[in-house]
């Protein structure tokens, strides 16, 4: 099993970010802010106005460690990476796959399957926790266990589906089901959610998600790349220009685990009404000192545990991209029967 490697956010504006020797340096101005060891770095991250040297722009490229620059608000700008790495042939397969129909919906079902199973672990998890919870209302009860019941059923009705546009059908019925409750699972009750919405996020909880949704993306997109895969051509996501479909499919099953730790983070109040911001588009984004609370528990979460059933090891939260990526890389080359979600007991 590979070390888990670090993930670097840096939103300090103005920065300069440099290599020195083996190091990655980090300077405002004249004033050295941070000093980190390259050897230890996945990927690295540029919120806004950050420069990055040349010489440390080579070598990140040599090196697999992938840069990443978004806007001041998180969204995805460009990316420098190195030469494509993995086996063609594997690539190759993967295309192959890709255009038939049948083993596309095969997988695609299979990621959903992850999915729908996650999702109802969340509610499973809560009523567990919480069921006899004095402040947890009848109501509310009622209403999950409705929920996870219902969350069941539309497992089973995936397996009858024979067509992406079916399974994508099914998926966003669970969605409503699941979003229907999310505000139960809210144990603050100054964070509102009626809704998921995306385009642009119009309340916190909706920009917490989309914001850690991105993250998770980002992680995703660089485990395939370590692994070989392109992570433009998906299954479940169908091909379109620009877009990480293969990464989007990936990400699907661990979106459940995102969704916990944005519930983490408003129900133990490491996160405020007052840390967003609101625009008159009536979007709603993160400030950016709240932004580093959130992405240093973010790092943390990745180290956080738990076992893989499928090798049968623990292993931190952050290989789990990786994981699941080599999954899908056996399974292409013949290694496996099918592809095997990760599902979160």
């Amino acid at each position: 099993m590979r070390p888990l490697r670090n993930v670097i956010y840096i939103q300090t504006q103005n920065a300069w970010v440099h290599k020195d020797n083996e190091n990655l340096v980090l300077k405002v101005g004249d004033e050295t802010k941070a000093r980190v060891p390259i050897h230890k770095l996945q990927g690295l991250v540029c919120f806004g106005q950050v420069s990055v040297s040349p010489y440390l722009m080579a070598h990140c490229a040599e090196n697999g460690i992938t840069i990443t620059y978004l806007n001041i608000f998180g969204k995805f700008l460009a990316r420098v990476e190195g030469p494509v790495s993995g086996n063609v042939l594997l690539r190759r397969t993967q295309h192959l796959t890709g255009a038939d129909r049948d083993k596309s919906v095969a997988i695609a079902r299979t990621l959903l399957t992850g999915k729908l199973y996650n999702q109802r672990s969340v509610l499973k998890r809560y009523l567990r926790d919480y069921r006899d919870h004095e402040a947890t209302s009848p109501a509310a009860i009622a209403d999950l266990s409705t929920a996870e019941k219902r969350l069941s059923r539309c497992l089973e009705q995936l397996q009858d589906c024979q067509a992406i546009d079916t399974l994508m059908g099914r998926e966003g019925e669970a969605a409503q089901v699941y979003f229907g409750v999310f505000q139960h699972l809210l144990r603050q009750s100054d964070f509102q959610f009626d809704a998921r919405r995306r385009r642009p996020p119009t309340d916190p909880v909706n920009a917490l998600l989309s914001f850690c949704y991105t993250l998770l993306t980002h992680d995703c997109r660089s485990a395939l790349e370590t692994t070989g895969l392109d992570p433009a051509s998906g299954f479940l996501h169908q091909l379109r220009s620009g877009r990480p479909s293969l990464a989007l499919d990936l990400a699907e099953e661990l979106r459940p685990i995102v969704d916990r730790f944005v519930l983490s983070l408003i129900n133990k109040r490491q996160l405020l009404p007052k840390d967003f911001e609101y625009w008159p588009n009536d979007s709603v984004t993160l400030k950016e000192e709240p932004r580093r609370t959130l992405l240093a528990a973010w790092q943390d979460r990745k180290q956080d545990t738990l076992m893989h059933p499928w090798f049968e090891e623990t292993v931190p939260v952050g290989m789990l991209p990786w994981l699941q990526a080599q999954i899908l890389a056996r399974f292409l080359r013949g290694d496996c029967d099918s592809y095997v979600p990760f599902l979160w007991k």
